[in-house]
């Protein structure tokens, strides 16, 4: 499958453009044009690539993880997420090891939306039921609805694989784990396309 988010294509440079080119450069040339051209498209595309697999998950991932523990009750599980403007965090057991993620997604599959996990199928589900759809969540815990076993990653990950496990998967984020499956980080989606950003101004000698 192609990496939807780093996938990218040279400009479409003008004969023009490369004959101006090769005036700047100093000295003979004995290349044509069209094999100019030929060579700059290989020069980019074994850039691109070359960045691709240099930046790795530990380049990106967040290190202070906003993380639950599995006994951790629902109710402060969304106080979580909505304190800190997020839609999911990783779950972890007393030796601090991922056991699971926790969603905005789990708490709708779970109040009605079971088959799309939206929240308006949620709100359908509230017009025509009796009572709030999650009374029955009150005492339960993170355990009881968390996504486990969790799709995780080690710091030595590149980011296009990890953007290939986001599509493969459906997912948003995954935990960064080292040995133990010990918890050291988290990448999202918006890490992702701040690494894209970082390797397209590498590539412009921005950086």
């Amino acid at each position: 499958m192609k990496n939807q988010y780093f996938e990218s294509c040279p400009m479409d440079i003008s004969d023009d453009d490369i004959l101006k080119a090769m005036r700047n450069i100093s000295g003979y040339l004995d290349i044509t044009p069209g094999d100019f051209k030929e060579i700059y498209r290989f020069a980019y595309k074994h850039a691109i690539d070359r960045l691709r697999h240099s930046v790795k998950a530990k380049d990106v991932m967040t290190r202070n993880v906003i993380s639950v523990e599995e006994n951790t009750s629902l109710e402060e599980v969304a106080k979580i997420l909505n304190r800190y403007v997020i839609s999911g965090v990783p779950v972890i057991d007393d030796d601090k090891s991922v056991v699971g993620v926790i969603s905005e997604k789990d708490f709708l599959f779970h109040m009605g939306a079971k088959e799309k996990r939206t929240f308006m199928g949620v709100v359908a589900h509230c017009l025509k039921s009796k009572g709030c759809v999650a009374i029955s969540m009150r005492k339960q815990n993170a355990k009881d609805i968390m996504t486990s076993p969790a799709v995780t990653v080690d710091e030595k990950t590149p980011v296009s694989e990890i953007a290939n496990i986001f599509i493969e998967e459906n997912i948003n984020r995954t935990p960064v784990v080292g040995p133990g499956q010990k918890l050291v980080g988290i990448v999202t989606r918006t890490d992702i396309v701040r690494s894209s950003c970082f390797i397209e101004n590498q590539k412009k000698g921005h950086v």
